[in-house]
């Protein structure tokens, strides 16, 4: 019985002391806190923690280093400086709207799929079709150079190209034909 009421003078004491503490330092910490954080409400809180920290600390006031209230400002401008470091640690967080969605990043593993598949394709044409293919498509050639470059007539490019393209074709839609038939 004697310790419950023991802790009742404890708790009363420690009541007191950071009552008085406000009375005394409260208007000047939030002042202070304010200057720091530029809104009342953020000082309002900085203030509230720097007591809370206080009566957690009682032996830090009655020590006899320094000031009371040089000690309450330097909490106060710890916090801050905490509350600062955390919130530049975190990214700003933005309400979205349909005005500012979020910028999206492609995937690109399509195109690598799709170069694999053409490279395949490539791979089942005669020699002399994938060369046009390659001249014209890959190196950008026109039909008189691609000719010049392969040592064949303008004509004979026309016509590799068009039955080229025409197997290509064909091997694709063969391809959506077989996926059509393994998803179904």
């Amino acid at each position: 019985m004697a310790a419950l009421w023991s802790r009742k003078r404890e708790a009363a004491a420690d009541e007191a002391l950071i009552r008085s503490l406000y009375e005394e330092h409260g208007r000047a910490l939030l002042a202070y806190a304010t200057r720091l954080t530029g809104d009342r409400a953020a000082a309002e809180d900085v203030v509230q923690e720097t007591l809370v920290r206080a009566w957690r600390h009682p032996d830090a006031l009655v020590n006899g280093k320094g000031s009371v209230r040089g000690w309450l400002l330097t909490v106060a401008r710890n916090i801050v400086t905490d509350r600062f470091r955390a919130k530049a640690a975190r990214p700003r967080e933005v309400a979205e709207t349909p005005a500012s969605v979020p910028p999206v990043q492609h995937d690109h593993a399509d195109s690598v799929v799709d170069s694999m598949v053409v490279l395949a394709a490539l791979d089942r044409l005669s020699p002399d079709h994938r060369d046009v293919l390659m001249e014209i498509y890959f190196r950008g050639r026109s039909v008189t150079e691609a000719a010049e470059a392969l040592g064949v007539p303008p004509g004979t490019v026309k016509s590799r190209s068009h039955y080229a393209l025409r197997a290509l074709r064909e091997t694709f839609v063969g391809q959506q034909v077989a996926l059509k038939g393994v998803a179904g």
